[in-house]
């Protein structure tokens, strides 16, 4: 599983123009899943994702970080395949890494329970399998890649 994580002022997703997901100040988090992902990649990118302490402290100060659990921050969680694409050889992408979506999709939706459940965050997400527009405004710019 490999998860962009980025701290956004602000980030939405659309389909076909209308909003589906969209959180203020939080984190935006980019997710691919390949074959064989399951409980443990799932629990430890939660994990990640939700006590990583990236955010900025109460008072705006980048020094004092705090974690999405901490501060109670939304996540926009948004599946993406293309993070396993294999551009090694050639000039078109492969995509034999990434999970197909029957399998991929349940995993995604299990991380963003998990983020809900487990740590309290609430999560919003992109359609799985659609053709989304995702627009953010990076804060920092501060972009980090969990892979577990």
């Amino acid at each position: 599983m490999r998860a962009v994580v980025q701290r956004v002022r602000r980030a939405q997703v659309r389909v076909a123009g209308d909003v589906v997901g969209e959180v203020g100040e939080g984190l935006c988090v980019l997710l691919g899943v390949t074959h064989g992902d399951g409980k443990p990649q799932i629990e430890k990118t939660a994990r990640k994702i939700a006590q990583l302490r990236v955010l900025r402290g109460a008072d705006g100060d980048d020094d004092a970080r705090r974690s999405a659990e901490e501060a109670g921050a939304s996540v926009l969680l948004v599946s993406q395949f293309t993070l396993y694409a294999d551009v090694r050889k050639g000039r078109s992408p492969g995509w034999s890494h990434a999970a197909p979506g029957d399998v991929a999709e349940p995993v995604v939706a299990a991380v963003a329970e998990e983020l809900r459940k487990v740590y309290g965050l609430h999560v919003e997400t992109g359609k799985f399998g659609a053709m989304m527009d995702v627009e953010l405004v990076n804060d920092g710019p501060f972009t980090l890649l969990i892979e577990a």
